[in-house]
């Protein structure tokens, strides 16, 4: 996956911050561009942890459908519903 990262500089403290544009939460800075982009990942993985959790704690229901969807070349889900797998291609 690919994420857009909005960076400035601080210019008092030469520091950069960087936000995701894809997920906004995804907040972090680094005392260089190296360190911010390490930040990022963290920041990033964090983020998307925290909506899992979130988005389980909606859906924890037994009627819940679980769907994994990887997008490329070659689409492709899986359906996920009271113990039943199925695979689909797109």
């Amino acid at each position: 996956m690919e994420y857009t990262i909005l960076i400035k500089q601080n210019p008092q403290s030469g520091w950069f911050i960087g936000q995701c544009e894809e997920i906004p939460e995804a907040i972090t800075q680094g005392k260089d561009m190296d360190e911010l982009m390490f930040m990022m990942e963290d920041a990033i993985e964090l983020a998307l942890e925290c909506r899992r959790d979130e988005l389980r704690e909606t859906f924890s229901d037994s009627n819940t459908i679980v769907r994994k969807l990887t997008i490329g070349n070659e689409k492709k889900f899986i359906d996920q519903a009271f113990g039943q797998r199925e695979l689909h291609t797109v």
